[in-house]
């Protein structure tokens, strides 16, 4: 019998997604505590980075129409920090060509 994640694989972060969004329009963001986020984030990170280097160089991290650039600039910056990279090194990934 197949799990409840294998027989709908889609469901997947469902939950989260929906308390993202209530917490955004309400914009009461406690309602996802910032230990939830960022297990999620770092989950996400680390599968995005596995998929682009092991399967699908082209999947995109984000649906363009759903953040902003300030979105985009404030999370990256964030990552880079928060991971003790600086622009330079970044630089170095950057234009990485695909496999």
């Amino acid at each position: 019998m197949p799990s409840p994640v294998q027989a709908n694989p889609t469901a997947l972060g469902a939950d989260f997604v929906v308390a993202a969004e209530r917490a955004l329009r309400s914009g009461i963001l406690e309602q996802v505590p910032n230990a939830t986020l960022e297990r999620v984030m770092t989950a996400a990170v680390r599968l995005y980075a596995a998929k682009v280097d092991s399967e699908n160089p082209t999947v995109r991290p984000v649906t363009p129409e759903r953040v902003t650039p300030t979105d985009v600039v404030v999370t990256v910056s964030a990552l880079i920090r928060t991971v003790g990279l600086n622009l330079w090194d970044v630089s170095m990934w950057f234009n990485r060509t695909e496999r």
